[in-house]
């Protein structure tokens, strides 16, 4: 069987050139981990693609490759933000008012659409579930057009998830998500699973023959994950994950995301398994 094509939807027709963005709210998701809501200060909405990632910052100041997490078809723009060094740290203790600086759409999408009629399988760790986020709204607001939905969802602890207004929801059968979390260690009050999320595969119900799998989260999560999902019978080509890396131009010039052959911020983020598997296996220094 042919491998799925994961190609870019969205591009900017100017990709160097940043566009100002309000900052509409804030949000804490966890004690590191903001999502901030914006608008265009030219009133031109942002299009993308499920997946693909901007180039956010301040005026006068650096960029971070940021995922868009809200939803493609409807709604304002949301980015969701870890506080891991400077630039992050800046971005995170915005202000409702500010303007912040955009470049993009850049990078794959999810291609979600490919699983019309099938099962999607959505399997994320910790912070990765930011990126997939969007995917999963995207399909909410077409949900009739696939057969099952299933979200699982792994974090170190009850403290590090994220976007837990959706995570009720969904628990709730809302949009008809099957939903099954855990988390690596146990907080008090918590009452749910405790373990690797891969222990929750055998027990999610999907068709391996008619199943997309989405999987993002830290590289050594995806790698088990992947293998779990083809032992279950789920084709390689069939699996994407997200990658991450540094990258500052976000149109394949400067080097900094090259992972050998590939550009990760415009072969990637998102990539078919089967491409990237012998690559994520390799030590980098």
């Amino acid at each position: 069987m042919t491998a799925p094509q994961v190609t870019r939807s969205h591009a900017p027709q100017a990709p160097l050139v940043p566009r100002p963005f309000r900052v509409l709210a804030t949000r804490a998701e966890t004690a590191d981990t903001t999502t901030i809501t914006l608008e265009p200060a030219d009133g031109v909405p942002l299009g993308f693609a499920a997946g693909q990632f901007t180039m956010l910052g301040t005026f006068g100041g650096p960029e971070a490759p940021i995922s868009v997490t809200s939803s493609p078809v409807a709604g304002p723009l949301e980015q969701t933000i870890r506080d891991m060094g400077g630039v992050t740290h800046a971005l995170t203790r915005v202000l409702p008012g500010d303007t912040l600086t955009v470049r993009g759409p850049y990078g794959t999408g999810w291609g979600v659409t490919d699983a019309a009629g099938g099962d999607l399988l959505v399997i994320a760790g910790g912070i990765g579930l930011a990126p997939l986020r969007s995917a999963l709204l995207e399909v909410l607001a077409d949900r009739a057009a696939y057969r099952r939905v299933v979200l699982l969802y792994g974090a170190r602890s009850p403290a590090e998830q994220v976007f837990a207004g959706d995570l009720a929801r969904w628990a709730d059968g809302e949009g008809g998500i099957e939903f099954d979390v855990t988390v690596d260690q146990a907080g008090p009050g918590w009452t749910g699973r405790v373990g690797l999320v891969t222990n929750l595969i055998p027990g999610a119900r999907f068709d391996p023959a008619r199943t997309l799998a989405l999987v993002c989260g830290p590289e050594v999560m995806m790698r088990f994950v992947a293998t779990a999902l083809i032992d279950a019978g789920v084709p390689a080509g069939r699996i994407r994950v997200s990658l991450e890396r540094n990258m500052k131009c976000g149109i394949g010039l400067c080097g900094h995301c090259q992972l050998r052959e590939l550009f990760i911020c415009t072969d990637g983020p998102v990539l078919a398994y089967d491409r990237v598997a012998g690559l994520m296996a390799l030590r980098e220094y």
